[in-house]
């Protein structure tokens, strides 16, 4: 990745374009829990979205591999797709970029207000 793509975001958009191809291949179902994936795992990126890149290449791949043998995607995942999602954020209770950034406003006046 050279210096352009990277503050672009371009890198990224590619990835995020292949990903889009690779899902197209798969079955209904694991379309539709790819799509809630990205609903529950987005916000627990840093600002340019580049931590999730490896996180959702593995999802990806765990999906083509089990879709290949035949699991539903309720073997898989079962039926707690947003624990499965906290569960590759880090932790249950991950903070999203929001609540980092409520956290450091919070800091900054209490610092300022001299508390």
């Amino acid at each position: 990745m050279n210096f352009w793509e990277k503050v672009t975001g371009s890198d990224i958009t590619k990835d995020l374009k292949a990903f889009e191809l690779r899902v197209k291949k798969l079955p209904a179902d694991y379309q539709a829990a790819w799509e809630k994936i990205n609903i529950h795992l987005w916000p627990h990126s840093d600002f340019t979205g580049r931590n999730l890149m490896p996180i959702l290449d593995g999802v990806l791949d765990l999906f083509e591999e089990t879709a290949a043998d035949g699991q539903s995607v309720q073997e898989v995942l079962g039926d707690d797709i947003k624990g499965f999602c906290l569960a590759l954020a880090g932790e249950e209770g991950a903070k999203s970029i929001r609540d980092k950034w409520r956290e450091q406003l919070n800091n900054s006046i209490a610092k300022k207000l001299g508390k």
